[in-house]
């Protein structure tokens, strides 16, 4: 269990010492996964002793699990605003956007995510099958009814939410394959030139007609 981030009324160097530790841990996390990872790598990433982080967090698994609780929150944002009494494309194009947004703007937090699913999301199985399923659940429902409307083309809700977060995520994901493989003048546009590509791409395959 967290220890100072759950005790109440903590002074102002408790809550920066708190956060210096999260983003050392999101960077060695992001970088090597949970199983390669260790707390000394943390300790020495935010500068603190072993024995001073301990104060504040009694285990690895107690630093990874404050972090994927927060980064649940950034990641099912994005998908709550879409809204079922908007336009169905502009709605859609719109989720694309914030989640390549998210990619250009929290490349460790989608790192991290990524790095827990390819080892079968052991520690964060809970929060997908509860908050993540709910969400989408709720969501391809929406998706559904304009379909079933005639608002957008034939197509597999739960998919279309997949290849989305596939390939916005792929921008955060594979940053350093993109920028190798793309032409050096394209490097930094290439979230603006994503953007437009995905734009075009959802709008052409949604369109009913």
């Amino acid at each position: 269990m967290a220890k100072a981030s759950e005790a109440k009324g903590k002074t102002r160097i408790q809550i920066e010492k708190t956060e210096k530790i999260l983003a050392a841990a999101l960077d060695v996390f992001s970088t090597y996964g949970f199983r390669g990872s260790t707390i000394d790598q943390v300790a020495q990433k935010a500068g603190l002793s072993k024995p001073n982080l301990f104060y504040y967090y009694d285990s690895k698994d107690a630093i990874h699990a404050e972090l994927i609780e927060r980064l649940l929150y950034i990641w099912l944002d994005p998908l709550h605003q879409l809204n079922p009494e908007g336009e169905p494309i502009e709605e859609i194009c719109s989720y694309v956007k914030r989640k390549l947004e998210m990619a250009r703007d929290y490349p460790r937090e989608s790192r991290l995510f990524a790095n827990e699913i390819l080892q079968g999301a052991p520690r964060i199985n809970t929060l997908i099958a509860g908050p993540l399923k709910s969400l989408v659940d709720e969501k391809t429902t929406v998706i559904q009814s304009w379909i079933d409307a005639d608002r957008i083309a034939e197509t597999d809700p739960y998919h279309l939410l997949f290849s989305i977060w596939s390939t916005t995520q792929h921008y955060a994901d594979f940053d350093s394959q993109v920028q190798t493989l793309l032409p050096s003048e394209r490097i930094k546009n290439r979230f603006q030139d994503a953007a437009a590509h995905l734009d075009r791409m959802f709008r052409k395959s949604l369109s009913p007609h």
